[in-house]
């Protein structure tokens, strides 16, 4: 058993998001590791900015760990988590869970030197780059996320 870090899920928390997780592969070799430290180990990239490969030895192994992040990614499943807090949160504050109203935002973002298709210039804001857009709802939570190139 290793010690625990402040990244790691509660059981509270644990039994919230582990009915929104896709239910393990019957085909292929039994998993070595619970669904719960591939969390965990999520969760401790995600809030300390570490790389993929400088994750502490005591988590399951990097491409493991990025394997089930990216297949999460890939088959909406980080959207369904994302969305079933959103909808908590509001619930808690009194809200209704869907949302009536959203404000938009979009942000100019500077990009590497290197050109291509997904980069262009602002003119407004005089910047080459990317622009991030968001969509949230009247308390702030995010509702969407779009990337595209600074002219749009």
């Amino acid at each position: 058993m290793r010690k625990a870090y402040q990244t790691d899920l509660s059981d509270t928390e644990w039994f919230f998001l582990e009915p929104l997780l896709p239910l393990p592969n019957a085909t292929g070799p039994p998993k070595t590791h619970s669904t719960r430290e591939i969390l965990n180990a999520v969760f401790y990239i995600v809030r300390g900015g570490c790389a993929w490969r400088l994750l502490p030895h005591d988590f399951p192994p990097w491409k493991t760990l990025y394997h089930y992040f990216r297949y999460w990614r890939l088959d909406g499943t980080w959207e369904k988590v994302h969305a079933a807090l959103r909808k908590r949160v509001r619930v808690r504050l009194k809200r209704d869970p869907q949302p009536s109203a959203g404000i938009a935002e979009s942000q100019p973002v500077k990009s590497t030197g290197v050109g291509g298709k997904e980069r262009g210039y602002d003119g407004g804001k005089k910047i080459k780059g990317r622009k991030r857009h968001l969509l949230v709802d009247t308390q702030g939570l995010v509702l969407e996320v779009l990337g595209s190139t600074a002219q749009k």
